[in-house]
């Protein structure tokens, strides 16, 4: 059989000498840091916050343009109560996505001691991460952003500034659900009130000028059908990815399925929770991970 580069490294950390545990610093104890998780990257930060502004944007158009100068009180109390419940929720779940620790390894873990309170059985292969120095679990890769190792990492997301990982999938699901659900409520009422304008005056269908009116309602309609393209897709990759078990990583390099297969029903509820109830649905809602990793311990920064 042919060994790809990927099989060449990893024979490489089978060989003891390579762990070099002296060369490791020992992780900074839980007391002396802070449980926030938030990684300082520019171009991330700049992308979460586009993405509440263009979020904001859409409910300014929805309210202000659409609902508020209507007519039809009913017809604006039941869409405004429904675009801002989901917007509400899509927020939320990027608010938890990008403020949860996707499942990091500890940062300096493969110390002499460490290794050594794993009580490895002999031949038990363990591996180290060169770049932030971890034993990694399985099925974990390193990170070049958050500089960390993250257990089930399917990919890092700039839009919520994070790495979509074991603890956090269930948020950037609901994420981008919200987010698709939102573009199309938008783009159903878009429509809705181009034929009211056309069979209205158009001073009285807005109370912004008719220019300003096609601008935001054009700007607005581009915006929706955009990411409602780019979620739905982004939403259909996850569910697959979680049905298969299989992370975008794993996907991507072809990697030997070493772990155990279980049934698509088995792998939804590991990532949203048990058993199936409207918590699914909610961002609030913390599954239930299960039995924790013994190579995580401390996920601080």
């Amino acid at each position: 059989m042919m060994i790809t580069p990927v099989h060449r490294f990893r024979d490489i950390e089978r060989k003891p000498e390579y762990l070099q545990p002296e060369k490791c610093v020992p992780p900074p104890s839980r007391a002396s840091l802070g449980t926030m998780w938030f990684i300082r990257d520019g171009c991330g930060i700049a992308c979460a916050v586009v993405t509440w502004m263009l979020v904001f944007y859409a409910d300014f158009v929805v309210l202000l343009v659409m609902l508020v100068p209507s007519r039809d009180y009913v017809y604006s109390v039941i869409n405004g109560t429904l675009f801002n419940t989901l917007a509400f929720l899509a927020l939320a779940s990027h608010f938890r996505a990008m403020l949860t620790d996707p499942g990091a390894v500890p940062k300096g873990n493969a110390t002499k001691e460490f290794i050594e309170s794993l009580q490895l059985k002999p031949g038990q292969v363990v591996y180290k991460c060169p770049k932030c120095c971890s034993i990694k679990p399985d099925r974990a890769h390193h990170c070049s952003v958050c500089k960390r190792c993250i257990r089930k990492m399917d990919h890092h997301c700039p839009w919520v500034n994070n790495c979509v990982g074991e603890n956090n999938q269930k948020y950037f699901v609901l994420f981008t659900m919200y987010i698709a659900l939102i573009s199309l409520h938008a783009l159903i009422m878009v429509g809705f009130h181009f034929l009211y304008c056309f069979e209205e005056d158009w001073t009285k269908c807005s109370s912004f000028s008719p220019p300003t009116t096609v601008i935001l309602l054009i700007l607005l309609c581009f915006e929706a059908l955009l990411f409602l393209i780019f979620t739905s897709v982004m939403f259909g990759t996850q569910v697959h990815s979680i049905c298969t078990d299989e992370t975008g990583i794993e996907q991507l390099k072809k990697e030997e399925r070493r772990w155990a297969k279980k049934t698509k029903w088995m792998n939804m509820k590991a990532v949203f929770g048990h058993p199936f109830s409207i918590a699914w649905l909610s961002p609030f809602a913390t599954p239930d991970q299960g039995k924790a990793d013994p190579y995580q311990g401390s996920s601080l920064l």
